[in-house]
């Protein structure tokens, strides 16, 4: 049976060559950290996650540092438990990834985001994002919904697919899905 042009793509991306990933890499850590780009890179992944190649459709390429979220230490005086810099973060790096680009272009609302890539000191990221107020996004019945007041900073309210999935709400990790706002309170609610 013939696979399609989509099933080559993602094929190729499971094995990449690592020579030319790498110099991609090295060319990304000299730019801005938050960069749009024309089209994305790996197609196939941009078009399952509801990527269009048509006005009101924008795709940024963002880098996030790896590592230890750290806190600077106190100046003033605290008891020592309080005393701490480490803090484990709850949110994943394309959660944050999603939200710095959504902070950065205002008029655009994220759609997905998907890892193009990762070395020893960043990850990269390349956010879908939807121009709302564009007319080709607001007569296409597939994105209206996008346009609704509801639907404006989805990541900053985590309601896209990768803050779901940190806050512990996709039914499809494995396990039943969280119950909010608690198992005691959602056991009540009928009664």
């Amino acid at each position: 049976m013939t696979k399609g042009f989509y099933h080559q793509i993602r094929e190729a991306w499971k094995s990449p060559d690592l020579d030319v990933l790498r110099k991609r890499m090295t060319d990304w850590r000299k730019t801005d950290s938050i960069v749009t780009v024309d089209k994305p890179l790996r197609l196939d992944r941009a078009r399952a996650l509801g990527y269009k190649a048509k006005k009101g459709f924008v795709v940024a390429r963002v880098r996030i540092r790896r590592g230890g979220h750290k806190k600077p230490r106190p100046v003033k005086g605290r008891r020592s438990k309080r005393m701490t810099t480490r803090k484990t973060l709850k949110m994943s790096y394309q959660w944050i990834a999603q939200q710095r680009a959504e902070r950065k272009y205002t008029n655009l609302v994220v759609l997905n985001s998907y890892q193009i890539g990762k070395d020893g000191s960043n990850y990269f990221f390349e956010v879908i994002m939807i121009d709302p107020q564009m007319p080709e996004i607001k007569n296409d019945p597939a994105y209206a919904w996008i346009t609704k007041g509801t639907n404006q900073k989805r990541s900053m309210r985590g309601i896209t697919s990768a803050a779901r999935k940190s806050r512990g709400l996709n039914a499809s990790i494995g396990r039943s899905p969280k119950v909010r706002p608690s198992g005691r309170a959602n056991k009540n609610k009928g009664k």
